[in-house]
């Protein structure tokens, strides 16, 4: 079994707090941002962007999250404002994957959207390549239009997820996957 095989075998995902320094450096950014553009893309529209937080940046979206959270949860606890201020910042890299989708006479945006998805997976698979752990999540603020414009996502854009990436605090055992026997079929 060649690597690539092997490492599609083995990937995990590494949750965002088990994600530390260091991440990756500027010139593996660039390498990761090329695999993940490198995705079935129907009429070559690339129909998905790229909004990279690092460094400052991470603090700065937290920011953007602790205003949004006490304007929407005025009864938020300090810790649940805390929670909010941190999110962006266990991974010393995240990277947003924002859909550019819109009407097309010949792609449909379900196929712009599905693109978007793979250009998670692609930097999934780049990072764990690389060595670093990942972790492809959305949560609330993905689907709150105030903390979408504040995180530079325009209206007629959709998250699509933020890929954490950083170094693995400790090596993850495999969880139970899907047994074929259950999800595949023959016609």
């Amino acid at each position: 079994m060649n690597d690539a095989l092997r490492l599609l075998l083995a990937r995990r995902s590494t949750p965002p707090n088990g994600l530390t320094t260091p991440g990756p450096t500027p010139d593996e950014l660039t390498t990761l941002l090329t695999i993940a553009a490198r995705v079935p893309d129907h009429g070559k529209l690339a129909p998905w962007r790229f909004i990279v937080f690092e460094g400052e940046g991470r603090d700065r979206a937290g920011q953007v999250l602790v205003d949004v959270a006490r304007a929407s949860r005025p009864d938020a606890t300090p810790e649940q404002i805390e929670a909010e201020r941190k999110r962006l910042t266990f991974a010393p890299l995240v990277i947003a994957v924002v859909s550019r989708a819109a009407p097309h006479p010949k792609i449909p945006e379900t196929e712009q959207l599905l693109s978007a998805a793979a250009c998670c997976q692609n930097l999934l698979i780049a990072a764990d390549a690389m060595g670093y752990g990942a972790c492809w999540v959305t949560n609330w603020f993905a689907y709150d239009r105030a903390a979408l414009a504040g995180l530079g996502v325009a209206a007629h854009e959709k998250l699509v997820g933020f890929v954490h990436i950083g170094a693995r605090r400790e090596r993850l055992e495999d969880r139970p996957r899907p047994d074929l026997t259950q999800i595949v079929t023959r016609f």
